[in-house]
């Protein structure tokens, strides 16, 4: 290619014309992603941030029960609810958790209630604590990729408003 070869033009071509009803669904779809990313932050961010606090502490206690507990698969995505009620000297300490972690699992989960005796207000179990490096990866991966949907979307939806001007 010589000096004087001038490389050739390129065509944008407008993005077809959005209705309301492409508008509405798109930002339908970006709210229920943004309501699962909420969802993220409030049930399961809590007890992770919590477990880390009390990781090298905890223990087994004799005086707890878990009084609701449930485990679903999807796929490789384990999502695991719990009711912890822990017994102490000031009264008794109930806590729900959410687990949400990956791996390859048929069949039940047994568990442990752990607390740490200086802050019993933070029981968890033993599935938790154990999963604990793969629930917070499987966290930051979900919510990271949930946010970049989100942000995506919406500077896909600002590019094409300004194209279509």
């Amino acid at each position: 290619m010589t000096a004087s070869a001038k490389s050739p033009d390129t065509l944008r071509l407008p993005p077809p014309r959005q209705g309301w009803g492409n508008i509405f669904w798109t930002l339908f779809g970006l709210a229920a992603l943004a309501g699962l990313l909420g969802a993220c932050l409030v049930y399961t961010a809590p007890p992770l941030l919590s477990d880390w606090q009390v990781r090298d502490t905890a223990h087994p206690v004799a005086d707890a029960r878990v009084t609701d507990g449930k485990c679903s698969a999807k796929i490789v995505i384990h999502i695991c609810d719990a009711t912890l009620n822990l017994h102490t000297p000031t009264g008794t300490v109930a806590r729900r958790v959410n687990y949400v972690f990956t791996g390859l699992h048929v069949g039940d989960y047994s568990i442990r209630v752990m607390a740490d005796a200086g802050r019993p207000d933070l029981v968890t179990t033993d599935l938790g604590l154990d999963r604990l490096w793969n629930r917070t990866l499987t966290f930051l991966a979900i919510t990271g990729a949930l946010a970049a949907i989100i942000v995506l979307g919406i500077a896909g939806m600002i590019r094409n408003r300004r194209a279509a001007s």
